[in-house]
């Protein structure tokens, strides 16, 4: 489609180029999506986001469909609805926007617009699966499973960058579906997550990612519930809670335009 504007944004370095669309007739196929995501021939991001605005007189203001880098669609992406919310929002009646996600409608809370925003997110509802068991290369490796719109599995076991690369990949095949894949650790000021993300591989950030390591700190008695917890990417922190019972989940954490340009 040419001359079709893009607006590149980030999110604690997790990044995107988002296209406002009228629907789904104006979708690129999957191999555009690999190739504007491509960091040395394209544009270079972690995903492609579609906005396609809402009609006047609807309760939400529009609507976000995620790709991956490799084409794929996943259910959700919290730091691509934190860009998402911040690029809305300089033409919103007000700084509360619902946002529809193949996962459900996100309540989205912007403190500042334009090219830098303050977002929090209401990332809905929690599920918690089983801890499950991976053999590789001879070894036990224990994670947790957790929905938080997308499937992720967590451990706690400490674990260095080669590992990391082996286990990360393997863990997310083994996975029917697939899953993001988190490697977390405790410090003083809360939980560092490594994440290895479906479809993209290692990435900056992940938001539902965060959500997933909080959920599983306050299942396993790691951190509290009802308070805010640091959880901090190789990209920085964001900050989650996670309600006592419901597993209601909040994130907070920055959006940032990086440039805008035109699809030839």
């Amino acid at each position: 489609m040419p001359g079709m504007r893009f607006e590149k944004w980030e999110g604690l370095g997790n990044d995107f180029v988002i296209l406002e669309v009228a629907g789904e007739h104006e979708w690129l196929d999957q191999e555009r999506v690999r190739a504007i995501c491509d960091r040395r021939r394209g544009i270079g991001a972690d995903g492609v986001l579609y906005v396609q605005r809402a009609p006047p007189g609807e309760v939400t203001y529009g609507r976000m469909t995620v790709f991956n880098a490799d084409g794929s669609r996943p259910e959700m992406c919290g730091n691509g609805l934190r860009c998402v919310a911040a690029y809305l929002a300089p033409d919103a009646p007000a700084s509360v926007l619902d946002v529809v996600t193949d996962d459900g409608v996100k309540r989205c809370f912007v403190g500042q617009a334009g090219t830098t925003a303050e977002v929090e997110v209401e990332m809905g509802i929690a599920s918690v699966g089983p801890e499950e068991s991976f053999q590789l290369g001879g070894d036990a490796h224990r994670f947790l499973r957790v929905t938080t719109g997308n499937p992720h599995a967590i451990t706690f076991e400490r674990h260095d960058r080669t590992q990391i690369e082996r286990i990360g990949p393997a863990v997310e095949r083994a996975i029917a579906g697939g899953a993001n894949v988190e490697f977390a650790t405790l410090d003083k000021d809360g939980i560092d997550v490594v994440v290895w993300e479906r479809g993209v591989g290692f990435t900056l950030a992940c938001g539902t990612g965060a959500c997933a390591v909080a959920v599983a700190a306050c299942h396993t008695g790691r951190a509290e519930y009802d308070r805010p917890i640091r959880v901090t990417l190789p990209g920085g922190p964001l900050s989650i809670s996670v309600a006592r019972g419901t597993l209601a989940m909040r994130m907070r954490g920055p959006a940032r335009l990086v440039f805008r340009g035109a699809i030839d």
